[in-house]
């Protein structure tokens, strides 16, 4: 293994100087690429950014020349510790991720490592085509890391692995000759093996020859290795594959390939910068899923083999701790719509065909075939958009059993073993008796039951002396247990730091033997990812926690019970990566991320420097005084995606808030965050005279100068005063006649003063619905001193609100506001700011505090609201969702209150974030990701609306948004109601 740099910081000053990249030795970086998706950490000695291919050359030689480690890396989203190191950590995702070229006809594409898989099937899709592997990371795993893997997916049973889909593959070897390795015949092999004797490329063709050639070599790698009847198997070096080529076997149909080799060998042979792959033919146009419940996991698995002889594209498990998981998640909770009773596991089946009739066909014999055999108590079958719900949970799995409350997480030690399918019953019998008798713990099973393989994951606490002794003790088993069955130890996530130290053990020494040959053959100094498959480290060193060491609690303002402490809190970001998804993914989380595509700015970069920071504080007495953390944390838009997209429900902008509050107490508040969060203070000053705000705020030149001084962008305008308030405004109106039914308004600090007309029609609409509206009164809702993380003062201001509001609002008698930031802090923050006497007074209000959309949705399912009172003109409205209201409740409501005129269809508009985030878009510092953000949906498609289409965005920042990077003007669903009404 490369020994570390003698003088680290001047010698990796002139490798900086090398690169066209970027090269970066901050404590900050280093810790934030010390962790992927696994249980370990260890710190890099840098990370670099390559900006082409021939800053990868100069990291070789650099590597070669001074004995260091480089680690490949992409979406860092591995299991099994595979881009962790103390090397330098390579990040070619960001720069080197361009799809090169495509050949419908051959359906060949050629990308970058750093493509993401399912952006290059956007790509692909137009052209009838796809690459078949899917993980369940697929929204942001990356070629490159999916090679490096062997990544399969829920479909492998018919697309196979990354393997099987790699023709050729283009880099650099060890001494950084650039090769290109692809299929070869016994003439192509013998013009590759007479290459010059100093050629490191002939070297190891000369090497494979002579290895797999010798017939003995071949028996004992085919008696030793996994069964071949086990499409998912990732034991070391794939010398069984490589060897079933006809140059050696002429019975065989396969040309020698290396990248037989290449894929699954995680970066420990070639550094690759070009794959070419085969694709397949988009899938079938008929689909559905049969969600089949059992009692228990061994009767879903022995229902497998009903399913198989179908043709089914998946057959996937989810026992009922992964279930029980979706109910504490905001997201996956809406999708367990199917679920019947407390399933012990639900067994997917997704059949496609060409032949809708043969897909219920199909379908009808599996369900007759189980309840024949007395397997199953409930067969709903899903098709349509449910489809995509369903498989929405079954990937979030990973990340769902890490918000399982405590320290006691289902860990990532066998998660990956795989058998022959017909075995998969007896295995998990064994595997499931081990767990309870000898070491009395339950286990997590979940995923590709019709691949042999189901992800098993113990369930114990890695932060004890026990559980450390539980981490070994059950990977030495569970080895054990798969080598009796002649299984694989890793079927798809890799052996990594997690399983290297087994490999031995799995496939004998005299094998293992010559994987290492193999690794001394094309990387003889040991530069490519060190202590990989070969020299890996004990499986229980280096992990992110220590047995010796507690979990420190800290003081904090808001209440983290639920998650037993901020620090666990943070904790509970397991590293899948979920945050580093693009725009074209869908969804909200993480805008930062999706506008630069760094790893700084994703969620997990947020929660980890967290972690970091308070599990081995500075400052015991001031553990939230970091600057690490505020550097990290700066771009967090505090949209609140992550509380409900993040499977692990890591909310960054709580955590975020709570961080500042403690800074500032340290260091004091800045000017602009003071300004901004007394925000309500500076209206009703300047409600002495609104014009004049209007004046200098409303003229471009002056405009442009005082947002200079006042820390915020010149060519960001300001919201506008209204000429009065909206109180002041309803004091004034008449006393409604007989009204039907009373609601209380919210009146939120921005629809008193900047969208007083909003506030109007809203009003005005409900009266003209038949009901009484009452402005109660209130404080301000606190939005803006959350968003500047001035917890003290909110609480105090949740407190009042709550005091005041609490005995009043009822389900009769709701709570509704106008602006989804304010209401929705009653159902979200609220709770965790009021002490603890007020507490079951703030859980019963917020369960009656609604969105404006809400509220109406509620009274039209009540047969109190209808299409009767409004227009049957046709009218195209397309809807933009404020993030609070994706991520805290659903545009679901919008989109129906819209709807209510006979005429009108609403489409949404697929964006995630728009952006602004309050204050966040207008400061000089972020304006330029704030643009970014809406350009990614938003404002692309808002600009080629025609003008006669309507815009909807509930959040007064979103429209402001639009405005600034668009110029059209965007309504409030309740604006568009109101001018929607009949006369009269």
């Amino acid at each position: 293994m490369p020994s570390a740099l003698t003088q680290p910081a001047p010698v990796l000053g002139e490798l900086k100087q090398q690169l066209t990249g970027e090269l970066h030795t901050s404590p900050v970086m280093r810790k934030l690429y010390a962790t992927d998706a696994s249980e370990y950490q260890e710190f890099p000695q840098a990370v670099a950014f390559p900006a082409d291919e021939a800053d990868i050359a100069t990291l070789i030689r650099f590597a070669a020349r001074h004995r260091v480690g480089l680690i490949p890396r992409t979406a860092g989203t591995s299991l099994a510790g595979q881009v962790v190191g103390g090397g330098i950590v390579v990040d070619v995702g960001r720069r080197l991720n361009q799809i090169l070229s495509l050949d419908a006809a051959s359906r060949r594409v050629r990308v970058q490592p750093g493509v993401v898989r399912n952006e290059l099937n956007h790509f692909l899709q137009p052209h009838g085509l796809l690459y078949g592997p899917e993980t369940s990371t697929a929204n942001r795993a990356m070629i490159g890391g999916m090679v490096g893997n062997n990544s399969c997916g829920s479909n492998s049973v018919v697309y196979g692995s990354a393997r099987e889909h790699l023709v050729s593959c283009r880099g650099f070897l060890s001494d950084g000759t650039e090769v290109t390795f692809g299929p070869l015949d016994q003439e192509g092999l013998e013009q590759k093996c007479a290459g010059p004797e100093d050629s490191l490329e002939a070297k190891i063709y000369r090497f494979c020859r002579d290895l797999l050639g010798d017939k003995n070599n071949r028996e004992l790698i085919a008696k030793n290795f996994p069964k071949s009847s086990i499409p998912r198997r990732n034991t070391g070096y794939a010398l069984d594959l490589l060897m079933d080529a006809r140059v050696f076997d002429p019975a065989s149909e396969q040309p020698f390939n290396l990248c037989r080799l290449i894929a699954g060998s995680e970066g420990t042979l070639f550094f690759g910068v070009e794959f070419e792959l085969d694709l397949n033919r988009l899938p079938p146009a008929h689909s559905a899923l049969l969600c089949a419940h059992f009692a228990d996991v061994d009767q879903s698995l022995r229902a497998v083999l009903h399913a198989l002889p179908h043709q089914p594209f998946a057959v996937e498990l989810l026992d009922r701790h992964i279930l029980e998981a979706t109910k504490r998640n905001i997201e996956q909770a809406k999708n367990r719509f199917f679920v019947q009773g407390d399933p012990g596991a639900i067994l997917v089946v997704d059949i496609r065909h060409d032949d809708e009739a043969e897909v219920d066909r199909r379908l009808a014999e599996i369900v007759v075939a189980l309840k024949a055999d007395g397997l199953g108590y409930h067969f709903p079958i899903l098709k349509g958009p449910d489809q995509a719900r369903i498989w929405e949970l079954r990937r979030a799995g990973q990340g769902l059993m890490s918000n399982v409350p405590g320290d006691a997480k289902p860990r990532e030690i066998v998660e990956d073993t795989a058998v022959d399918v017909h075995d998969l019953p007896a295995y998990i019998a064994e595997f499931d008796t081990l767990m309870r008798e000898k070491y009395h713990i339950e286990c997590v099973y979940y995923a590709h039951a019709g691949s042999g393989e189901l992800h098993t994951r113990p369930m114990f606490n890695l932060k004890t002396a026990e559980g450390l002794k539980t981490f070994r003790g059950v990977a030495e088993d569970i080895a054990a247990l798969v080598k009796k069955y002649n299984g694989s130890l890793s079927g798809e996530h890799g052996d990594g730091r997690l399983r290297g130290e087994f490999i031995p053990f799995m496939v004998g020494e005299e094998c293992f033997a010559m994987m290492r040959r193999v690794k001394e053959t094309f990387d003889p100094l040991g530069i490519f990812n060190p202590g990989k498959i070969i020299d890996t480290p004990p499986m229980d060193t280096a992990l992110r926690v220590s047995p010796d060491e507690e979990t420190p609690q800290y003081d904090t303002f808001f209440d983290f019970s639920s998650t037993l402490g901020v620090l666990r809190a943070a904790e509970q970001c397991n590293g899948s990566g979920d945050c580093r998804k693009g725009h074209l993914a869908g969804g909200t989380m993480c805008p930062s991320y999706m506008a630069t595509r760094e790893e700084k700015h994703t969620t997990r970069a947020r929660a980890n420097i967290l972690r970091h920071t308070l599990t081995h504080p500075r400052d015991a007495l001031k553990p939230f005084d970091s600057g690490e953390v505020k550097e990290v944390m700066d771009l967090c838009l505090s949209c609140k995606a992550c509380k409900s997209e993040c499977p692990s429900n890591v909310d960054i902008a709580k955590l975020k808030a709570e961080f500042l509050q403690h800074y500032y107490d340290e260091h004091g508040v800045p000017l602009r965050s003071r300004m901004i969060a007394n925000y309500t203070l500076f209206n009703k000053l300047v409600d002495v005279a609104p014009w004049a705000w209007n004046l200098l705020f409303g003229t471009a030149p002056i405009r442009r100068l005082l947002n200079r001084v006042n820390g915020f962008h010149p060519d960001r305008t300001i919201p506008l005063r209204h000429r009065t308030t909206l109180t002041r405004w309803f004091k004034k109106q008449p006393a409604q006649a007989a009204p039907k039914r009373k609601v209380y308004l919210f009146c939120d600090e921005f629809t008193e003063y900047n969208d007083v007309p909003v506030g109007q029609k809203a009003i005005k609409l409900l009266q003209r619905l038949g009901y009484e509206v009452v402005i109660p009164r209130h404080r301000e809702s606190a939005r803006t001193w959350l968003s500047k993380g001035l917890v003290r003062k909110a609480s105090q201001i949740a407190e009042a609100n709550v005091r005041l509001l609490a005995p009043l609002v009822t389900g009769e008698t709701p709570l509704v506001g106008i602006e989804p930031s304010g209401i929705l802090g009653f159902r979200d923050e609220y709770p965790d700011l009021v002490p603890g006497e007020l507490k079951p007074a703030a859980r019963a209000l917020a369960k009656n505090c609604l969105l404006f959309s809400e509220f109406i949705e509620r009274e039209i399912d009540a047969g109190r609201i209808s299409a009767d009172a409004f227009t049957d003109e046709p009218k195209s409205i397309h809807l933009h969702g404020h993030c609070f209201q994706k991520s805290l409740a659903s545009i679901t409501p919008s989109v129906r209150a819209l709807s209510l005129p006979g005429n009108y269809t609403v489409t949404v508009i697929p964006s995630g974030c728009c952006g602004m985030a309050g204050s966040f878009g207008y400061e000089k510092e972020h304006y330029e990701v704030s643009m970014k953000v809406g350009e990614l949906v938003l404002f692309p498609t808002v600009r080629k609306l025609p003008a006669d289409t309507l815009v909807a965005a509930p959040g007064t920042s979103c429209r402001h948004q639009i405005h600034d990077g668009t110029g059209r003007t965007a309504l409030h669903p309740a604006e568009i109601l109101y001018d929607a009404l009949k006369p009269g």
